[in-house]
């Protein structure tokens, strides 16, 4: 009778075995192609910037090259429409934002995208924590007055926004809800242009992110009167919070996330995961957002999953309720 010792063949086979678990997480290394990294907004601007800012650190640890391609329009809907027709294979992703995750579904009555299933959350990113700031013209330096000046206001308030259905422009709506003040909508193509005229005096004031506002509010061109978020800013440590001054539980983010299109392997997401959690821990990349007044959110998958359907159902209320619509 002859033996043959399984031994080689079991170590085979374990061999073979890891090799296919690898595969997902080397496939993009091992065949040369750059992964491309979507942005549904132009290059120049905090989406931008951030996007290319973690791509260089996740890079490093991938031993991957990592390409940013600009893609705006249509509220983030021409990007992501393109991610989620792409091969899930790891060699797309996209950054998802507040309006492609939790306003736009509500905001247009047809998408090119399903917010829901069309993509694999990879972690959240960071998020833009919103100001109010009043023009130099305006005679209030916190809450209190800013009210009781508006309420002064018998035609009502106009202010401005970066554009209807926009962070800034929802976040103006429930605080309206929440304040009881008569207010009126100016939109603009974008924050710059808004923050442009609210240093001018031509608009009293808006609720505007801090990588758009943070520099003009540090030179005294705009005046802050609060920040909507928990607790105050790093780095405006003297600006209380709107909950601090009587507005409870007043909270928007600008926020964006990192997702592929659905049917990535498991482990190419998590190594994604992984390398984008360790940027934004690390020391550059950290000192990077807090110069343009970003604050890093690092997370898992099933976080960021959680915090977009909260945030899709929190804003869908206020656009169903106040009949905001895009098209």
């Amino acid at each position: 009778m002859t033996f043959i010792s399984l031994m080689p063949i079991r170590r085979r086979a374990l061999c073979a075995g890891l090799a296919l678990s690898l595969t997902p997480l080397i496939a993009t290394a091992a065949d040369g192609r750059p992964v491309e990294w979507v942005v549904g907004y132009a290059a120049g601007g905090g989406s931008d910037v951030v996007a290319r800012t973690l791509a260089e650190a996740m890079g490093k640890t991938l031993n991957q090259t990592l390409i940013i391609n600009n893609k705006p329009g249509a509220a983030t809907n021409i990007a992501a429409d393109y991610v989620a027709k792409a091969k899930a294979d790891g060699h797309v992703m996209l950054t998802a934002d507040f309006a492609t995750l939790a306003a736009n579904p509500s905001l247009f009555a047809k998408l090119p995208y399903n917010a829901e299933k069309d993509f694999a959350p990879v972690g959240l990113m960071a998020r833009f924590p919103l100001v109010l700031v009043v023009a130099p013209n305006v005679p209030a330096k916190n809450y209190k007055e800013f009210i009781a000046w508006a309420k002064g206001n018998a035609e009502g308030t106009p202010y401005a926004s970066a554009g209807t259905g926009s962070p800034h422009h929802l976040a103006t709506e429930l605080f309206r809800e929440r304040s009881g003040l008569k207010l009126s909508h100016v939109p603009y193509r974008g924050a710059a242009p808004a923050v442009q005229d609210l240093i001018g005096g031509q608009v009293p004031f808006m609720f505007v992110d801090t990588a758009s506002a943070y520099q003009h509010i540090a030179a005294g061109k705009l005046k802050a009167i609060g920040v909507a978020s928990a607790a105050r800013l790093k780095t405006m440590p003297d600006v209380p919070t709107l909950a601090e001054q009587g507005l409870a539980g007043f909270e928007a983010y600008a926020w964006q996330g990192l997702v592929v299109p659905t049917g990535t392997a498991p482990e190419t997401v998590a190594a994604l995961s992984k390398a984008l959690v360790a940027a934004l821990e690390s020391t550059p990349v950290k000192a990077r957002l807090q110069a343009i007044g970003v604050e890093p959110t690092p997370g898992t998958p099933a976080q960021m999953a959680s915090y977009a359907r909260s945030e899709r159902e929190r804003w869908g209320r206020l656009i169903r309720d106040n009949g905001i619509k895009l098209d």
